[in-house]
């Protein structure tokens, strides 16, 4: 494979992902990640601050699409209708194509302190997305902080489901699913 072929991104973030199950995260340099791509050290750092970023692309990507989910939600929606329109809006983006791709990254980030660091700070942004497109929408405090942290409380448990094996089912009907589940546990909080 030639330096000049396109998907240069995609073809780093697998290169990196197969590296990473191969030999694990701490053992894997840039360098490695590079020449198993067929590209330089160079290319990587065009694409990439470093090798955690791999594992952690599209995250500018996902907290707009829970921003313009909840900015596009009907006049009337509750905080939590809203919510529902943001994870309608990233199902989009949790295709099967990367499905296998999602699945092969949750044990490599679960077995590093520094992955999971990075994992609470993404976790981190995307709350705070979501609280200040509720806010936006005159939601007040606390209720746009107990929504936006529901919401991504509702995200992470689809993901999960939407990457254990077997899991045939497609992301936004998890998401949905979560929701629910979620709404009914609140309520019964009293």
């Amino acid at each position: 494979m030639g330096r000049w072929e396109p998907n240069a991104r995609q073809r780093l973030e697998k290169a990196a992902l197969d590296l990473f199950t191969e030999r694990g995260y701490d053992l894997t340099t840039v360098a490695e990640i590079a020449e198993r791509a067929g590209l330089t050290k160079r290319t990587f750092f065009r694409y990439f601050a470093d090798k955690r970023e791999v594992l952690f692309g599209g995250q500018e990507e996902l907290t707009r699409l829970f921003s313009e989910g909840i900015a596009g939600a009907p006049a009337g929606a509750t905080p939590l209708e809203a919510i529902g329109r943001a994870l309608d809006a990233v199902a989009g983006i949790f295709t099967g194509e990367r499905l296998a791709q999602a699945r092969a990254r949750q044990p490599v980030v679960a077995a590093n302190s520094e992955l999971l660091e990075r994992e609470l700070l993404k976790r981190t942004k995307m709350v705070q997305a979501m609280h200040d497109a509720l806010a936006a929408r005159g939601v007040s405090e606390p209720t746009a902080r107990v929504a936006a942290e529901l919401g991504c409380l509702a995200f992470g448990t689809a993901f999960h489901r939407w990457v254990e094996a077997g899991n045939r089912r497609e992301f936004g009907a998890l998401a949905v699913e979560a929701l629910s589940e979620l709404r009914t546990a609140t309520a019964a909080l009293g």
